[in-house]
């Protein structure tokens, strides 16, 4: 990695650590160029301004996070052509990896800017509104999928449905961080998937 692309990236750990721990608003640009060992005119040569940080920060966790669910979904999907028994595979899997995490997780950087959005442009609301919207639309044409063999055992609507997926994590991370207890996370992910099976498999006679 050449020299400046490695201090932008140091810059953006340096300070996505910081906004998850204490919030935008709270993290200063002093602060992360005293930690990154720069002068203010080279944290200014990769960043305009606080702003574009953090479109930056919302970018790269977008890429790293579609990355993560395209690899775990998509595998799911080789390893069982149902669609139902593949996500409920992909939820098992996603749930380990959870717990996998030894302190946690670190937190949601789309949770946090919601939290602080008067603080952000609009370019950078309008970014975070759509990653929520993509995570509701890359359920939902999975539950669309499912809902085509499995018809549910009770009327819900699957855009809530797919919903439900971010409010299970986003909630099991704060939770998680409430509780001081890592693997809160990991057990909401599988009770959801609990609920899942309930609603879409046929009951056995």
């Amino acid at each position: 990695m050449r020299k400046g692309r490695a201090t932008r990236e140091k810059l953006m750990d340096i300070a996505e650590a910081a906004i998850l721990s204490k919030g935008f608003g709270a993290t200063s640009i002093e602060e992360i160029i005293a930690e990154a060992e720069i002068t203010k005119s080279g944290f200014f040569y990769h960043f305009k301004d606080k702003n574009e940080l953090a479109r930056a920060l919302l970018l790269r966790y977008l890429a790293s996070e579609e990355q993560i669910l395209d690899g775990l979904f998509g595998r799911t999907r080789e390893l069982h052509d149902d669609p139902l028994h593949a996500f409920l595979i992909g939820l098992k899997l996603f749930s380990e990896m959870m717990a996998d995490l030894p302190s946690g997780h670190p937190g949601c950087l789309v949770a946090t800017y919601c939290y602080n959005e008067r603080l952000f442009d609009r370019d950078v609301r309008e970014i975070n509104r759509q990653a929520v919207l993509q995570w509701r639309q890359r359920f939902l044409q999975i539950f669309e999928e499912i809902v085509a063999i499995y018809p549910p055992r009770e009327e819900v609507d699957m855009e809530d449905l797919a919903d439900m997926v971010s409010n299970t994590v986003e909630g099991g991370i704060v939770m998680s961080k409430a509780v001081n207890d890592p693997k809160v996370l990991s057990r909401q992910i599988l009770l959801f998937r609990s609920y899942v099976k309930l609603l879409f498999l046929p009951t056995q006679n």
